[in-house]
Parts: C-alpha cells; sequence; structure tokens
C-alpha cells in the first residue's frame, strides 16, 4: 500500500487560501452592497416623507425608536443617520454612476465623502480612490482633510505639458503634505529621509498605495564611482522604478541634471526588461513655478519637481487656486475656439 504523501509545509496550501480570501472579499462587497442600497431606499423613503407629508425631526425620531424597537439590537437607525441616509439619496439621486460608485465602499467611507466633498467632480474622485485602495475611514479622512482632490487637479492643471511626456508622471504631483513627520520647520536632508522612513506607512499613503519601498540611499554604480538615490519607489501599477531626490531647499535648476543621471543609471543597470522607464521626483522645500517650467521644458527625462510642506494646507486658498486655473483653462478654450 503507498504511502500518501504529504506537503512539505504551508505554502502548498497557497492557492487554497487565495480562494478562501477571494470568496469572504466577495461575500462581504455583496454584504455591503445590499446594505447600501437598503440605505438608499430608506433614504428615497424619508426624503419623500419629508418633501410631501412635512416629516421633521419629532416624526424621524419616533420612526427611528419604532424601527429600534422592532428589530432588537439593530444598529445603524438613529435618527442621525437616518437623516444621513436622506442626504445619501438626495446627493445622489441624479447621478447613476455616482449611485453606483457608492455602493462599492462602506458606509462610513460615503459619509465622509458626503461630508467632505463639495462636488460630484470631488465625491467621484474620492469614490473611485477609496474602492481602488480599499481605504479605511482613517485613511480617506487623512485625504479628504489633506485636500487631495484640490492638490491633485492643480498639480495636473499645471504640468499637464510634462505629463503628456510620460504617462508616468500621472502617478505624482507637484505638492505633498508631510504632517505626519513632527519634524522641525528647519530640518537637514538627512533629518528628512529618516522621518520618511520611520513614518513610512503615511508616507505611503501620501503617494498612492501603489508605490512600494525599494531602498534608502539606494546605492548605484557607475565606472567606478558610488551614488546613492535618496529613495526609490516602485510602482506597481505602473510597473516603473520611481527615484526621488530630498532638498530642504528652494528648487535650483542644477538638482534636475543630478536626478537626470539617476534615471539613466536606473533603466541601464536596475530596470527589468518588463518594466517601463524609470521617472523621478525632486521633492525640495520650495520652488519658483516659472523656473520649474524653463528647467523642465528642454529635458527628455520623465521627472516632476514637487514641494512639501509640514502642515495641512489652507483649505480656502486651495479650493480659490483650484477655481482660478479652471476659470483660466475655460478662457483659453474659449480662445482656440
Amino acid at each position: 500500500m503507498s504511502k500518501e504523501l504529504l506537503p512539505q509545509n504551508h505554502t502548498d496550501y497557497g492557492e487554497i487560501i487565495s480562494i478562501i480570501e477571494r470568496a469572504r472579499e466577495n461575500a462581504f462587497r455583496a454584504v455591503n452592497r445590499e446594505l447600501i442600497s437598503m440605505y438608499w431606499e430608506i433614504g428615497n423613503y424619508v426624503s419623500d416623507r419629508v418633501k410631501n407629508d412635512g416629516w421633521g425631526r419629532s416624526v424621524v425620531k419616533d420612526f427611528s425608536q419604532f424601527i429600534q424597537s422592532h428589530y432588537l439590537g439593530i444598529r445603524g437607525f438613529s435618527p442621525q443617520n437616518i437623516w444621513r441616509m436622506k442626504q445619501f439619496y438626495e446627493t445622489y439621486s441624479d447621478n447613476e454612476k455616482l449611485s453606483t460608485l457608492s455602493r462599492e465602499i462602506s458606509w462610513s467611507n460615503n459619509i465622509l465623502i458626503m461630508m467632505g466633498a463639495k462636488t460630484d467632480e470631488a465625491r467621484e474622485f474620492y469614490l473611485l480612490l477609496t474602492q481602488k485602495n480599499n481605504y479605511t475611514a482613517r485613511e480617506l479622512d487623512r485625504q479628504i482633510d489633506s485636500k487631495l482632490f484640490e492638490r491633485t487637479m492643480i498639480s495636473d492643471e499645471r504640468n499637464k505639458l510634462f505629463i503628456s511626456k510620460s504617462p508616468g508622471l500621472t502617478a505624482l504631483r507637484d505638492n505633498y503634505v508631510l504632517e505626519f513627520l513632527d519634524i522641525p520647520e528647519s530640518h537637514k536632508e538627512v533629518e528628512l529621509r529618516k522621518a520618511i522612513i520611520t513614518n513610512l506607512r503615511d508616507f505611503i499613503l501620501e503617494f498612492g498605495k501603489d508605490f512600494t519601498l525599494m531602498g534608502e540611499e539606494y546605492r548605484i554604480q557607475v565606472g567606478n564611482t558610488d551614488f546613492h538615490i535618496d529613495l526609490l519607489l516602485f510602482n506597481r501599477e505602473l510597473a516603473c522604478l520611481v527615484a526621488i531626490e530630498l532638498k530642504v531647499k528652494k528648487f535650483k535648476p542644477e538638482y534636475l541634471g543630478q536626478l537626470e543621471f539617476y534615471l539613466e543609471a536606473l533603466d541601464r543597470d536596475v530596470r527589468k526588461p518588463n518594466e517601463n522607464p524609470s521617472v523621478g521626483l525632486i521633492l525640495c522645500a520650495g520652488k519658483d513655478d516659472a523656473v520649474v517650467e524653463y528647467a523642465l521644458s528642454r529635458s527628455m527625462s520623465p521627472a516632476l519637481i514637487a514641494d512639501y510642506q509640514l502642515h495641512l494646507p489652507n483649505k480656502t486658498l486651495l479650493e480659490n487656486k483650484l477655481r482660478e486655473l479652471k476659470e483660466l483653462a475655460d478662457v483659453e478654450s474659449d480662445d482656440e475656439n
């Protein structure tokens, strides 16, 4: 009788684990969709009663108590949450695309987006971002609080010429908020780099979850000389290396030459055959947009210049800046036509 051969270790069960995890994730998403659909229908019902039957706070409170007494121990039907269901329905009732997207994320994240995003464009941005990155409520709240939508739109508008040179640059922005580093305003490059490594989880959240760290002070050798890239990341979606040079001073044109040298070395000696060309980012304490434009205008390398700040941005200032850029873009479009 032959002796049964058993797997040598638990890694042999990896495929089964993947099947179970996929099934659990699909089940969770199906349950979540049903929950959000139920909240949608209740929101529709309450909205109609408020509009046509004069329902107010006292009636909604009575409605809440009725549901909770009818289903003992049920959660999520406080008067406040019922009003949120009404707001949820009214926010997306005229936008089928967004109402569909809203069913792909949790109720707590839907509430954050309703409270923090002022336009359908911003809501769509955060809905898609949350779905793609599977944000927790804490992570999403941070992105909204740091005005990620406004910063991304402003960055894309400012850098559309340079982004068009390389698809890889769409993963980068021209401003990053690093309030989590907890370092003094006056600091050295080594302090900045060490603080980033110490707070790597939050740093990756700010850059995007498709980024992973390849190394700090990443060594490359050209000829007989060693060089070190401050931070080397890899973007999974774009399948490319991302070199980041840290500068604690205002941007200088000569910084770009150093980065271009690193990108050439990475593409020749480090990049794998199946990967896309490397892209680069100079992260500095400040920049003059005119100087940046001149420096990048003749550069053929896929690189962007960004500045960082150690505190959350002024929300009103960002919103006004985005509005000004959109108005300028509209004027330029009208002139072309």
